[in-house]
């Protein structure tokens, strides 16, 4: 057989799906990750990054750390800076739906390309060591003489530990609108601002703050799952007295205006890559629920949380 001919054979088993992606040529991946070194999208886009290569389910992976506005300027520059390219991928989640509800950016998540939803994360609630607070209730209990004296530290406006911040307060029966809530572009910052005792509580994913909590550097005083986390000694707010829970997922969206073929390839690719145990190793290293969705029902999904989220704002006086 000529090698033309051969070559144009395979290029359509692999269109079909008749050959797995790894008998295919692997893409050269440009990740978006719309957050500054060191929090959670990052820690998720670079582990899947490494399972992608790892399993030659791509040559190379570069990355992009754009940070700010909850992720919205990340997406701002994906938006505009990668139509129609069928090998550019953002991280993304939950944070990103609520900064673009309190933020309103010029560009539209609807824009890109829905891939998949990947991991599920619930935040904890930390004392810096030196904080003469000790538990949750002895927040709840500065936070209703005086609202503004608690400050609060997490990421971008509209996260979810801002949301979960807001939902606590109005669960005690104090003004939302009142908390004091500082936002950070990164979790490096946020962790800085906690260590350093400049936040009087610090909110984000448990991986983020494990070793800290670990090394006695920072206090855990509540999570935001319905239940305890398995193998973390750290109660609920629900146990507490405190009616709220809250998650933070995490997904994957393509680049706006690539066809649906394009979208099947890298919709397989991201799906591949978290069977690998390069993944497996990160969702254990970093307590990482998998949550994996894609396709429409992902889409649908996004839609949902969206409208649900917008609610809960609302009410909570953040919007």
């Amino acid at each position: 057989m000529r090698r033309d001919t051969f070559l144009k054979s395979l290029a359509a088993l692999a269109a079909t799906g008749a050959l797995p992606l790894s008998a295919w040529a692997a893409p050269n991946v440009k990740m978006m990750i719309p957050a500054n070194p060191g929090g959670g999208w990052d820690t998720t886009g670079r582990a899947l990054g490494k399972a992608l290569t790892d399993a030659k389910l791509a040559d190379t992976v570069t990355f992009d750390n754009k940070g700010g506005a909850a992720g919205a300027l990340g997406l701002a520059q994906f938006v505009n800076g990668s139509k129609g390219d069928p090998n550019a991928m953002m991280i993304m989640g939950a944070v990103m739906l609520g900064g673009i509800i309190t933020g309103k950016p010029p560009v539209s998540l609807s824009q890109a390309t829905p891939i998949a939803r990947i991991t599920s994360e619930y935040n904890v609630f930390v004392l810096p060591a030196s904080s003469p607070l000790k538990t949750m209730k002895d927040v709840v209990e500065q936070l209703k003489k005086d609202p503004g004296s608690v400050k609060w530290g997490g990421g971008s406006r509209g996260s979810t530990e801002h949301i979960a911040a807001a939902m606590i307060a109005q669960k005690v029966g104090v003004d939302p609108s009142k908390i004091n809530y500082v936002a950070f572009r990164g979790g490096g910052e946020a962790t800085a601002a906690i260590l350093g005792g400049n936040v009087t509580v610090g909110g984000s994913g448990y991986s983020e703050f494990a070793e800290y909590i670990s090394a006695g550097k920072m206090r855990a005083i509540a999570v935001t799952s319905a239940q305890r986390l398995q193998g973390i000694n750290v109660p609920t707010l629900k146990e507490q007295g405190i009616d709220v829970e809250i998650g933070n997922w995490r997904g994957v969206y393509g680049a706006p205006g690539i066809t649906p073929e394009q979208r099947k390839a890298l919709t397989d690719m991201v799906l591949a890559a978290l069977k690998t145990p390069a993944w497996g190793e990160a969702l254990k290293k970093n307590d990482w629920t998998p949550a994996v969705l894609s396709g429409e029902a992902f889409a649908k999904f996004v839609d949902d949380e969206f409208a649900s989220l917008r609610a809960t704002m609302v009410k909570s006086g953040m919007v």
